[in-house]
């Protein structure tokens, strides 16, 4: 309960008593203020670097050298692009950006257009500067009903476009914010950040900067002539790209990261367009994460989310013929190479000047993973937020709340650190994520895993956690050689199922009934244990050989520093025979003929 000068204080101040998801609708135009806006105040570390004057080009710079690096980096950037990225940064900057992020649905994107009926007239950029403005719009001939952006209300999707329309509605625009801090766009600002006009204008009559930052000349005359109200943190495009991609993401969690990934390179291509900074991307980034959660968290819109995600899974069912758990396989992507590219531009390679602060997860980001990660409570999805996180100390990422420190594209592969012992039981018979995820992340930390349910999960980084593994239903994949971690490995129902070889640090138990589910190929066992291996008689083992290996050979399983018991089955996966043998270190199998 708010004290009396709490209260007062509140009345004053309605961020101050409340947190980001609790307070967003303050975001409106006539509040410019901290105090009075929370879209503000989380994006308020910009303070630190560059103090907002009485006029638009009166601003201080208080951190030469982090400035200085914003405006070089754009003007690196556009000094150096390619004709294509040109193109494509006049596409983004005109396109609607509800539109602009429906690519990342990859396979299912096709499918999503028929049935949103989502269109665009911006599909390619001119060969010279429009004469006029461009808008996007319904071009000539588009089905009946058909919408720019997302799409139409009215479609099969109209729950899903509803959303995306929710989360880009009256609390989500970067206005506020931009005439808050009136940091200039790159185009005005020299290399040293400082406003300097040359008392000229260009071609099409607009002013002239001191600036080494070139302009898309596509998109020259799309720039505003007011530039007291043109700002340019946050970005406000990137604002509008990461709010559409996060509530397609939370309808298709089946294509989360690509969505991730596709907001990301679609944001960059405001620097590359010469129309915004590092920074300003970064500060849009930071408003459409805490925007999404507030709006994903607000119960008012509760079941227009679940709607928009049981819409979209039942369309896209019947669009592709596949079931839920199909799905999740059909819309797999390159994953480590849009991982690459994201890590380019989490953080646009600033130092780490700011304060060495722990990550602490904001109010209501846990909604974020609500759909990615359906078989996690919201303490376990804070949890993956928390241990996923960027570090502290970057510019703009560490403002009010960390909102900038989340790391949505990582989080989407579960867990980076164990803090202590995790639990987690996942349902095949509910479908889709729940029935079958995997764990990428190179997941540390002193606890470990203890696997529940009949879903499966795989585990393919390199890890180091060291509270150990306990399977208890379902199947549990090791994906890499070190899957597992450093601790004991204990199966006590289930299947465990290697991928590769397996290395354990400790020691390893198999019960009666338990699966184990190994590739055979090389000379080399699979499956490698530094302490003991106890297998109970009723375990099994099961193999797959590879083409190099004939009828008689003997081949290793499993090779630790000591065996007690052994298997008491061996079958072969697709047919076949096997025996298993004792060899010098372990276990090993012979392969038979028929």
């Amino acid at each position: 309960m708010l004290t009396p000068a709490r209260s007062a204080q509140a009345a004053q101040n309605p961020t101050a008593a409340a947190a980001f998801v609790d307070s967003y609708r303050t975001n409106v135009p006539e509040n410019t203020t901290a105090a009075t806006n929370a879209a503000v105040r989380i994006l308020s570390d910009l303070n630190r670097y560059w103090q907002t004057g009485p006029t638009w080009d009166t601003g201080r710079v208080l951190d030469r050298g982090v400035l200085r690096r914003n405006v070089r980096y754009c003007a690196q950037v556009t000094r150096s692009r390619t004709a294509e990225q040109a193109a494509e940064a006049f596409i983004v900057d005109r396109q609607d950006q509800s539109y602009a992020v429906i690519a990342g649905l990859g396979p299912l994107a096709p499918a999503y257009l028929a049935g949103s009926l989502a269109v665009t007239s911006i599909t390619r950029a001119p060969a010279t500067t429009p004469p006029t403005k461009v808008d996007d719009a319904v071009p000539a001939g588009a089905p009946a009903g058909s919408a720019t952006g997302a799409g139409s209300v009215d479609s099969e999707l109209g729950d899903v476009v509803r959303l995306v329309q929710t989360l880009r509605g009256p609390f989500a625009s970067g206005n506020p914010s931009k005439n808050a801090f009136q940091y200039p766009r790159p185009w005005r600002l020299t290399p040293d950040s400082t406003v300097q006009p040359t008392g000229r204008t260009d071609a099409l009559g607009y002013p002239e900067y001191r600036s080494d930052v070139v302009v898309v000349p596509t998109l020259l005359r799309q720039r505003s002539t007011t530039p007291e109200t043109d700002g340019g943190f946050p970005s406000g495009h990137t604002n509008a790209l990461f709010l559409a991609t996060l509530a397609l993401a939370h309808a298709v969690p089946e294509r989360y990261q690509a969505l991730v990934a596709r907001a990301f390179e679609r944001a960059h291509l405001r620097i590359v367009a010469g129309m915004h900074s590092p920074l300003d991307v970064l500060g849009g980034r930071t408003l459409a994460t805490a925007l999404a959660a507030a709006e994903l968290a607000d119960p008012a819109n509760a079941a227009q989310a679940e709607a928009a995600r049981a819409t979209a899974l039942a369309y896209f069912e019947r669009a592709t013929g596949l079931d839920a758990t199909g799905l999740v396989e059909f819309s797999a992507f390159d994953r480590d190479s849009a991982r690459a590219a994201v890590l380019d531009h989490l953080t646009y390679g600033f130092p780490r000047t700011g304060p060495q602060r722990p990550m602490v997860v904001p109010k209501g980001a846990e909604v974020l993973l609500q759909t990615r990660h359906p078989y996690l409570d919201a303490t376990q999805r804070r949890e993956v937020l928390c241990t996923t996180a960027l570090p502290a100390g970057y510019p703009v990422l560490d403002g009010p709340e960390l909102w900038g420190r989340l790391n949505l594209f990582d989080a989407a592969d579960g867990y980076g650190r164990f803090d202590g012992d995790v639990t987690v039981a996942m349902d095949a018979g509910a479908g889709g994520l729940n029935a079958t995820d995997a764990w990428r992340n190179d997941i540390g930390g002193t606890g470990g895993l203890v696997k529940r349910g009949s879903g499966r999960l795989a585990l393919t980084g390199r890890n180091s956690f060291r509270g150990g593994v306990r399977l208890e239903a379902g199947e549990l994949v090791a994906g890499s050689s070190s899957a597992l971690g450093c601790g004991d490995v204990d199966l006590r129902w289930g299947t465990l199922t290697l991928s590769g070889d397996l290395r354990l640090d400790g020691n390893f138990t198999q019960a009666p009934g338990v699966v184990l589910d190994v590739p055979v190929g090389g000379r080399r066992a699979p499956l490698t244990v530094a302490g003991t291996a106890t297998l109970a008689p009723g375990s099994r083992l099961e193999v797959a050989f590879g083409d190099d290996c004939r009828v008689g050979e003997v081949r290793p399983v499993l090779e630790a520093r000591s065996v007690r018991g052994g298997f008491g089955a061996v079958a072969v996966t697709g047919g076949g025979r096997a025996e298993l043998v004792a060899t010098r270190h372990g276990v090993g199998v012979r392969r038979l003929a028929g």
